[in-house]
């Protein structure tokens, strides 16, 4: 009677080889953008950090109080915040085919695992400061602030998941049409000025109101705001629009990218 063979060396369940794959890219990221760069995570602080404070400077000397309370530094981050966590994650994650490359040439890494482990690092880096600077400045301020978390939190994951739907579009643009990262750094500069970071929606123009209330950031920062003043109502703000604008994207570059993967990464 013969001996049935013994197989060792079973490959792990599809579940836990994924888990193992985007924790080793998410590692891997964690020692070469943020470890082997001047400043690293400090960076990634003080860059946001400096430019609220810039804002806040130069509309100080402009009005006597802010739009909405009366403390310019936290206005203008309830904004900017909102902001810098959909450019943080757009570009990011559009980045994370070329950045994962070399290593999708495994059969344990696939380009899903690129795209999660991005979106996971870098959304863990961009909310981590984004409290770090609210409510490090509600505590240097001494702002009497009671959070709405409910609206903090609804307006930073839809944001998070406003950068992962673009991202995911932007990871087939890049590497399809290269020309596609000057056109995205060129159409997200002027988000910083139609986006709410500096006046309310409320404050605007009507026809201005009429054309910018289809800039899905200009609710995600309602949102956000709601959740810092009481006394502030953004009945504009629309969920079903935003989740479109979510949806869309995200759909499209994931369809475009599990049909395609395979040529982009061979060029």
């Amino acid at each position: 009677m013969r001996a049935r063979p013994v197989t060792s060396s079973a490959a792990p369940p599809l579940g836990l080889s994924s888990f193992r794959a985007i924790s080793a890219l998410m590692l891997r990221e964690m020692s070469t953008r943020y470890g082997r760069t001047p400043g690293g995570y400090l960076w990634a602080f003080l860059e946001p950090l400096g430019m609220i404070l810039i804002l806040s400077f130069a509309f100080a000397l402009l009005a006597r109080s802010p739009a909405l309370g009366t403390s310019f530094l936290l206005f203008k981050a309830t904004g900017f915040m909102i902001l810098q966590i959909f450019n943080v994650l757009g570009g990011q994650v559009g980045h994370a085919l070329t950045f994962s490359k070399p290593l999708l040439r495994y059969p344990r890494v696939t380009w899903i695992d690129a795209v999660i482990a991005r979106f996971l690092l870098n959304s863990t880096v961009v909310f981590i400061v984004t409290f770090l600077i609210l409510f490090g400045i509600i505590a240097y301020e001494q702002l009497d602030v009671v959070p709405k978390w409910g609206a903090i939190l609804m307006a930073m994951g839809l944001t998070a998941a406003l950068g992962l739907g673009m991202g995911c579009l932007n990871s087939f643009m890049f590497m399809r049409f290269p020309v596609w990262q000057q056109i995205w750094s060129i159409s997200t500069r002027p988000l910083f000025l139609i986006s709410g970071v500096i006046f309310l929606y409320e404050s605007m123009p009507p026809l201005a109101q009429s054309v910018l209330w289809y800039n899905p950031l200009l609710h995600l920062t309602g949102i956000m705001r709601d959740g810092f003043y009481p006394m502030y109502r953004p009945d504009y703000i629309s969920l079903p629009f935003v989740g479109t604008c979510i949806l869309v994207p995200m759909v499209l570059g994931l369809l475009l990218l599990r049909r395609h993967h395979r040529n982009l990464l061979a060029r």
